[in-house]
């Protein structure tokens, strides 16, 4: 039985191997995540095709940034694919963009703080200001709730911290950066396994590399909704 927590990235070559992973994920798995790596295999055909014919949630992790009127109009035209998530960079004039975009549409529209793959040595080299990243983050994700957001996207390291903000109140907290313990990190820097992201208040986990590169996928999208399942019996309100 599926949990519409997990996530599956379909990060893989071409909407027909997209195809392929979820026929082999099947019933297991409900929400899939299509990126920018996908757009040119059939992206936008796959989501529709998942969405349209199979039930399946659709996040599109696009990560725009641009002007206002530009991200304005790129959302409204993406919203009306049917999506449920879409990525927007968390600068707030993006944000209140794309809220203008989707207005009319149910879609989610989730800021992106600071990515996973990023530490603060990489921040230096962007000439992104001093400062802890967990405080960057949470700051981040303060004022893209404050333009609009539905959600943001951060790594679970900084979950709990998001979660205690008075503006997060009924937003979502969506983190790619989960490993299933004994799993490579691959370019992920900051990560937590799937039972300590739930117990931070985590609303979506997102996995590719460690179900598709499995040599049963559906075991393993199955074991880490085993495992998420295991950390809600054994929160203290269960």
């Amino acid at each position: 039985m599926s949990d519409d927590r997990l996530i599956v990235a379909l990060d893989v070559p071409n909407a027909l191997a997209g195809m392929a992973l979820a026929e082999k994920l099947g019933d297991a798995v409900s929400f899939y995540k299509i990126g920018l790596g996908m757009l040119t295999g059939g992206g936008l055909a796959l989501a529709n095709e998942l969405k349209q014919e199979h039930g399946k949630r659709i996040f599109l992790d696009m990560k725009l940034f641009d002007i206002g009127a530009t991200v304005e109009s790129a959302v409204r035209g993406l919203a009306q694919f049917d999506l449920d998530f879409l990525t927007v960079h968390g600068d707030p004039h993006v944000v209140r963009a794309a809220k203008e975009g989707a207005a009319r549409s149910d879609m989610k529209i989730l800021a992106v703080t600071i990515l996973t793959s990023l530490e603060r040595s990489d921040l230096d080299d962007c000439l992104i200001r001093d400062g802890a990243i967990p405080d960057l983050v949470a700051e981040r994700a303060g004022r893209a709730f404050e333009a609009g957001a539905d959600g943001v996207i951060a790594s679970p390291n900084e979950a709990a911290m998001i979660r205690s903000l008075p503006q997060a109140k009924g937003r979502l907290i969506v983190t790619p950066g989960v490993r299933p313990a004994g799993s490579r990190l691959d370019d992920q820097k900051r990560v937590a396994t799937p039972a300590n992201a739930v117990k931070d208040g985590v609303d979506h986990i997102v996995v590719g590399r460690p179900i598709w590169r499995a040599d049963d996928p559906r075991a393993a999208a199955e074991a880490i909704t085993a495992e998420m399942r295991q950390a809600d019996a054994k929160a203290p309100d269960a």
